[in-house]
């Protein structure tokens, strides 16, 4: 009997320690997506696969496809204890969890601060063309780095573009370097041509990656077999939404009710509240209130579905409605955290 199993893959990036406040180190795990969710989501269902302080996010995501590629193409022998048999498993990358700027990383963009700012889709773009896909492949291109200005070229097509392969980031940044001191004129003030840089850059380039190619060091994620990895990343609610939108119209709400002076009627209103059927976790209003500016994710989710009914005379009429677009935008959300259909 062969099985298919599809592989949940989460990478990010954590502290390596608690002593310290921060240790950078980017861990990979691995689930097994045919578990039920009752299963899934307990500690032992999530296996350890890889961590390093060193190696990026491209590099540990090349090896974790090599294993699944592999493994689907040779298959893992197991013993199903149910059915008392030898069985074959066939794994494949169903989906890669993380947040925002970890997921446009493995997709290769530049993440929210890019004119096509979305992984997913096309939307964005420059105010003179919002559509256009100009120069996308250029940032691969060898010969900018060739030209004078190749750094500022480089970034101006990754703003422009979205595209940004961290996995290539070295070579790009070894060629710029060289590409510089190519440039530079000689002791008998005499410049080599555009045409002899370009072969020289060439010849180095290969030189340094052997036994190498570039294919061997372009994102491996864009081409892991049966994954989009443009739509098999998605999108992380928490981060998105809750300390997106939600906490901006927070703080922006707060800052006028405390101008107002009238930030003790808020509490009062939020300790008057009947939340018995609203699915909330412990609200403590003297908490919110008090740390109004250091509320974390659970925070945001109570105050998303209540506040329109708080702050209904206490703040403009456009903050109001923004507030409760935001609301809107949380119920829509809130369909991502339900666990079941």
């Amino acid at each position: 009997m062969c099985y298919a199993v599809p592989v949940i893959v989460f990478i990010d990036d954590v502290s390596g320690n608690v002593s310290k406040q921060w240790n950078k180190h980017h861990v990979v795990y691995a689930s097994n997506a045919n578990l039920p969710r009752e299963m899934i989501e307990k500690e032992f269902s999530v296996k350890f696969v890889s961590l390093s302080p060193h190696a990026s996010p491209i590099e540990l995501a090349k090896a974790v496809c090599d294993s699944i590629n592999s493994a689907a193409q040779n298959g893992v022998e197991a013993w199903d204890c149910k059915y008392d048999e030898e069985v074959l498993l066939l794994p494949y990358g169903f989906f890669f969890g993380g947040d925002n700027p970890m997921q446009a990383e493995e997709c290769s963009h530049n993440g929210l601060g890019c004119n096509l700012f979305c992984r997913t889709c096309k939307v964005g773009g420059t105010k003179a063309h919002k559509a256009s896909e100009e120069g996308f492949l250029e940032l691969f291109s060898l010969s900018m780095s060739v030209l004078p200005g190749a750094q500022s070229k480089v970034d101006s097509a990754r703003q422009a573009t979205g595209v940004w392969d961290s996995g290539l980031h070295s070579i790009i940044h070894t060629l710029i370097e060289m590409g510089k001191q190519l440039w530079k004129a000689r002791p008998d003030n005499s410049q080599a041509s555009e045409d002899a840089i370009q072969k020289q850059l060439e010849t180095e380039l290969d030189r340094l990656l052997q036994p190498h190619s570039v294919d061997d060091w372009i994102n491996p994620l864009l081409g892991l077999a049966g994954v989009n990895i443009h739509m098999d990343t998605p999108t992380e609610i928490l981060h998105t939404v809750l300390l997106g939108v939600v906490k901006y119209f927070w703080g922006q709400t707060v800052h006028i009710i405390k101008k107002a002076k009238s930030l003790a009627l808020l509490e009062a209103r939020m300790e008057s509240l009947a939340v018995h059927g609203l699915n909330l976790p412990a609200f403590v209003p003297a908490y919110i209130c008090h740390y109004r500016g250091g509320l974390i994710g659970k925070h945001f989710k109570s105050l998303a579905q209540v506040m329109p009914f708080l702050i209904h005379d206490l703040v403009p009429q456009d903050v109001l409605d923004g507030c409760r677009l935001s609301a809107r935008q949380h119920e829509t959300a809130s369909l991502g955290f339900a666990t079941t259909i």
